[in-house]
């Protein structure tokens, strides 16, 4: 088991909080609060109460996701522009899902949307933001709605790339995306809309809808 008492995390969101692996600096531990899993339950609409209270957990959901097809037949590729998975690891502080941590010169990489707010829409983000688009239109790889946060800007010779480190997987309720390429090409083209509605939706003071 690995201890994380005293370790502190790096980052927190709604759903989960993140830790470096205190025996591998380049490895993420996602770790889901029970607590909210148990709250999102309680107050799902009923049809959603037929499922079971573990499908809340975005620590299952993201293990799902890894095992699309896009990622099975793109096996060389998809890690480009995608943070790899490894498997789940117990913790002191409860079960965790063991990532790759993105960096730069060994510090944890900036998420687009820290990027975003220090640099703006400069030149070298369009271009990894058109690399990515075309990246998710090759693949077919199924993403929820895109948030910048969700993007680390991870630096290279060529430049600026784009990795997704959270929010994998299909929000579709019926999941013909996963079933259908056409289905698929629509969804990941209102995917990529969106992303960029978001970004002007930030960089614009957040008024309104983003949607």
């Amino acid at each position: 088991m690995i201890n994380l008492q005293g370790v502190k995390p790096f980052a927190e969101g709604g759903n989960r909080i993140c830790f470096i692996h205190p025996g591998d600096k380049n490895l993420c531990l996602k770790i889901s609060k029970q607590e909210v899993i148990k709250k999102m339950y309680s107050n799902a609409p009923w049809y959603k109460k037929l499922r079971s209270e573990k499908s809340f957990d975005d620590n299952l959901r993201e293990e799902k996701a890894y095992k699309q097809k896009a990622i099975k037949k793109n096996t060389e590729k998809i890690w480009q522009h995608l943070a790899k998975w490894y498997a789940f690891v117990q913790t002191s502080e409860g079960l965790a899902s063991c990532t790759e941590l993105i960096t730069n010169n060994d510090q944890i990489a900036p998420n687009l949307e820290e990027y975003l707010f220090s640099k703006g829409r400069t030149k070298e983000i369009n271009k990894a933001l058109k690399e990515f688009e075309i990246f998710l239109q090759e693949t077919k790889l199924l993403t929820k709605n895109i948030i910048p946060h969700n993007l680390a800007v991870k630096e290279s010779d060529s430049g600026l790339i784009l990795k997704i480190i959270d929010g994998l997987g299909c929000m579709s309720f019926i999941p013909l995306p996963e079933i259908s390429e056409t289905f698929a090409n629509r969804y990941i083209k209102r995917r990529i809309e969106l992303m960029y509605s978001r970004i002007d939706w930030d960089l614009s003071g957040r008024k309104g809808s983003w949607k």
